[in-house]
């Protein structure tokens, strides 16, 4: 069987290289064809001796996943349904913009933390995406999205915030996260890359280390009670404990703030009371709020909060001196907003807990 060079980083693939007899260097080169280049064509790569050429045709491929749908909002966002084999695909969402183009990439099939206002947790969960699954994301919509007139990726930016908790998947996230950093390959500033957690504590600071971009995290309640009912995972790390890493984390990354997510839903989470409740939670945290409009999905219990709510809630916050934004609903019409993502999924969730929060 033929190895995606996808599923590695720059580290790994210099290794792969030496292990096959090459020299280290040629990973480089190899790296540059691939991404900056976005080529899948070893013939190609005409800086390459045609030996290795020859050899690469035989023991090597560059595949990312196959396209099974692809929609087209009014607002110009797109999205794509991925297919992962054994029953499973995943969306991807570009969000293009005047000034950036976003990319929203998913890293497992599924979801397994269950949070009671996402379509995404709904589905169940069936496994982690590998490396190349998840760089493959970026890799696609680039040839997709193309370049601009100075020969550069449209796609300026890349949020992990699709289907799936991408620190429960850390491994192959932080390896596809190397590849969007590393200047062989996208090369992308640590602020122009974003990790959402819903607040895996362990691995907050694994990331902090191991490979620091900027963070959000997905609060949506501003005490312990409430949130256990709308993010479970919160029930295994509660909200001193999240506070406390999100300190942590600013300690080595590449903004000084945390970028909370607050998804409001009517009569829930958007009184007064509860804004009030929030400033006092995160008033040690230097951050922002990013206020996001529930998006409605079958079965759904909830509503969304009225515009005049959103924007009184906002103005309690910033009265309080906390950064804070409306996020614009994108791609509503085709299902491809914040917590409408669903994919196709083989549930073969165990909903228990300390597996499913488990980070190794």
């Amino acid at each position: 069987m033929k190895q995606n060079l996808l599923d590695f980083d720059v580290r790994q693939l210099t290794a792969w290289f030496a292990e096959n007899g090459e020299k280290p260097f040629r990973a480089k080169q190899v790296l540059r064809w691939i991404y900056k280049s976005g080529e899948s064509d070893f013939d190609a790569m005409s800086d390459l001796a045609v030996s290795l050429r020859e050899k690469l045709k035989q023991i090597a491929c560059v595949e990312a996943p196959k396209v099974m749908r692809e929609e087209l909002s009014d607002d110009g966002t797109r999205k794509w349904l991925l297919d992962m084999g054994t029953g499973n695909a995943v969306e991807t969402v570009y969000i293009p913009e005047e000034t950036r183009g976003t990319l929203c990439v998913s890293t497992q099939a599924g979801c397994a933390l269950d949070c009671a206002f996402c379509s995404t947790g709904k589905q169940g969960f069936n496994r982690n995406l590998s490396t190349a699954e998840i760089i493959g994301q970026l890799w696609w919509a680039n040839h997709q999205v193309g370049k601009d007139a100075d020969g550069n990726w449209q796609i300026s930016n890349v949020v992990l915030m699709g289907m799936g908790e991408p620190l429960l998947n850390f491994d192959n996230t932080v390896s596809a996260l190397r590849l969007m950093l590393d200047d062989h390959a996208y090369g992308l500033s640590r602020r122009r890359v974003t990790v959402s957690t819903s607040g895996i504590v362990p691995a907050m600071d694994r990331l902090r280390d191991e490979c620091p971009v900027a963070l959000a995290v997905s609060l949506h309640a501003p005490n312990d009670k409430l949130r256990d009912e709308l993010v479970p995972v919160n029930q295994k790390y509660p909200l001193n404990e999240l506070m406390a890493a999100c300190q942590r984390y600013l300690e080595k990354a590449p903004r000084d703030f945390i970028t909370f997510e607050y998804v409001l839903l009517d009569g829930v989470n958007d009184r007064d009371q509860d804004a009030r409740e929030l400033v006092k939670l995160v008033r040690d945290v230097p951050c922002k709020f990013n206020l996001i409009p529930f998006n409605p999905f079958p079965q759904s219990p909830y509503r969304r909060s009225n515009p005049e709510t959103v924007r009184r809630f906002r103005d309690l916050l910033m009265q309080a001196d906390i950064v804070t934004t409306i996020r614009k609903v994108r791609g509503d019409d085709i299902a491809a907003a914040c917590g409408q993502l669903a994919g196709q999924v083989q549930d073969k969730t165990k909903r228990t807990m300390q597996r499913l929060t488990e980070v190794h």
